[in-house]
C-alpha cells in the first residue's frame, strides 16, 4: 500500500484460491481483537461447492467436525441457490482456523469451487470490486470496536 506511510495490519487472511474481503487497520490492537478466536467477530463467507449438500451436511456443519487440529463449527450455515452440479452457501464463522471451511467441506465430501469471504463483523463486502479499496464508514469503525469492547467484557452467569 504505496500511499499509506504508516504500518499497515491485515484483519484475518485468505489462502491464495479464496476472494473477498480483507480489511486493513493501523490500529494493531483492534486488528488482533478481530482476528483471536476469544473475541468470537463473525466472518461470513458464500461458498460454491461441487454437488448438493444435504440437509443433514449442514447440520454436521452447525453440530461441528473433527479436524487435524481441533472440533471446528460453523456458525451459521445457509443453502442459497444451486446450479449445473454446484451449490452455493453462506458460511458464517466465529474463528477462522487455516483453510477451515475448505477442510470442513472435504470431510463432508463436497468440493470447495469457489470461497468469497463477504463480511467480517460489521463490514460488509458490497459490490466492492476485486484489487479495489475504500475507508470504513465512522459507523463501521464504531461497530468493530464496540463488538471486541463486549466481547472483551467478563460474562457473568445468570442465577
Amino acid at each position: 500500500m504505496p500511499q499509506i506511510d504508516q504500518r499497515v495490519y491485515t484483519v484475518g487472511r485468505l489462502d491464495e484460491s479464496s476472494e473477498g474481503l480483507l480489511l486493513l487497520t493501523n490500529d494493531g490492537d483492534l486488528a488482533h481483537r478481530l482476528m483471536h478466536p476469544r473475541y468470537g467477530i463473525e466472518k461470513t463467507y458464500v461458498v460454491q461447492v461441487a454437488g448438493n449438500p444435504t440437509k443433514e451436511d449442514l447440520e454436521q456443519l452447525l453440530k461441528g467436525v473433527w479436524l487435524s487440529d481441533g472440533h471446528v463449527k460453523a456458525k451459521d450455515v445457509k443453502k442459497l441457490k444451486g446450479k449445473a452440479g454446484a451449490t452455493s452457501l453462506r458460511i458464517t464463522l466465529n474463528e477462522g482456523k487455516n483453510r477451515e471451511i475448505r477442510r470442513m467441506l472435504a470431510r463432508l465430501d463436497h468440493k470447495v469451487l469457489r470461497l468469497r469471504r463477504t463480511a467480517l463483523g460489521a463490514v460488509k463486502l458490497g459490490t466492492l470490486a476485486a484489487g479495489k479499496s475504500r475507508r470504513l464508514t465512522a459507523a463501521e469503525k464504531t461497530a468493530l470496536v464496540e463488538a471486541v469492547e463486549k466481547a472483551a467484557q467478563p460474562r457473568t452467569k445468570k442465577p
